[in-house]
């Protein structure tokens, strides 16, 4: 288990009554988790997720053991652009405000392919997506007082490519292994940390975790050799999924985020600051080539 120097736990958490706060992949591993924790201390969660039944039975499940919980569905596939915008839409019908949003979702070592937008897939799922979505709902965060964006990374961003971002041939499967695909995800999320700082930092506290070695269904992203070596590490060493949610809970909703303007940093589990990022995390440079090309990326699409 991690030192935990901020003493925090679930249970040390504030009252979040009143509070609207967004979960992408909420309905699984440690979005489930981060779900659980928020309604139990009285917020209103948007169970973010593409598949409604799976989603629905987190729900049930969350009621069963928290009775008063106000958890909704909202339907996103971030594999999906128009599907995002839309799902931003349909949170703008119900919610005049956002109090925090927890970019969550993601996966892991999937067989190469490319998504009906014609990004690399693990790149739009981890990344693009989350871009759009966030740019969404960018007005509704500004409406709230002391608006929180918590990007969830990795500290597999140091598998990246040796150029940070190829930003030209990462649809091309040979141009990096599975594992720098995904570094390249997490790598990208830290710089858009960075990037969202640089542009709303004034006004909304954005910050990026890596939530730890933890045990989740993320194996299932992995092939049939892999799939026994990780779940026999998983059992000897990760984290539980309820730990794991730890992070992401505390940079969302303590009150040392705000009372120590606690912005545009990287922390470790269990909620610890950290400097362990890589110096292509830090490139300010690449952080603005990266917000300049996704957002030229989206508009070509029309979104």
């Amino acid at each position: 288990m991690p030192s935990n120097p901020t003493g925090f736990s679930p249970e040390t958490m504030p009252d979040l009554g009143g509070k609207v706060i967004l979960v992408t992949g909420g309905n699984q591993g440690i979005g489930y988790e981060t779900v659980l924790a928020l309604a139990r201390k009285g917020a209103t969660v948007v169970m973010a997720s593409r598949s409604e039944s799976r989603a629905n039975e987190a729900i049930a499940q969350i009621k069963a053991q928290v009775p008063s919980a106000a958890v909704e569905f909202l339907h996103l596939d971030l594999a999906d652009l128009q599907n995002v915008v839309q799902a931003a839409g349909s949170f703008a019908a119900k919610h005049d405000r956002l109090d925090v949003l927890i970019n969550n979702a993601g996966i892991y070592v999937v067989p190469f392919s490319t998504t009906k937008d014609g990004f690399e897939s693990v790149f739009q799922t981890n990344f693009v997506g989350h871009f759009a979505l966030t740019r969404e709902l960018i007005p509704f965060l500004l409406r709230a007082e002391n608006p929180r964006i918590v990007n969830v990374s990795s500290t597999l961003h140091k598998a990246a490519p040796s150029q940070g971002i190829l930003f030209d041939t990462m649809n091309d499967e040979k141009s990096m292994s599975n594992d720098g695909r995904y570094g390249q995800s997490k790598l990208a999320s830290i710089l858009f940390t960075a990037a969202l700082h640089k542009r709303y930092g004034d006004k909304v506290f954005v910050n990026s975790v890596h939530p730890g070695f933890v045990k989740t269904d993320i194996i299932r992203d992995l092939g049939f050799f892999l799939r026994p070596v990780m779940w026999l590490m998983q059992s000897l060493f990760a984290l539980s999924t309820p730990h794991g949610a730890y992070t992401s809970l505390y940079v969302a909703t303590s009150p040392d985020v705000v009372d120590k303007t606690l912005k545009n940093k990287y922390f470790i589990p269990l909620g610890a600051l950290s400097s362990g990022l890589s110096k292509l995390a830090t490139d300010d440079e690449l952080a603005d080539r990266l917000w300049s090309w996704t957002e030229a990326e989206l508009k070509k699409r029309n979104i």
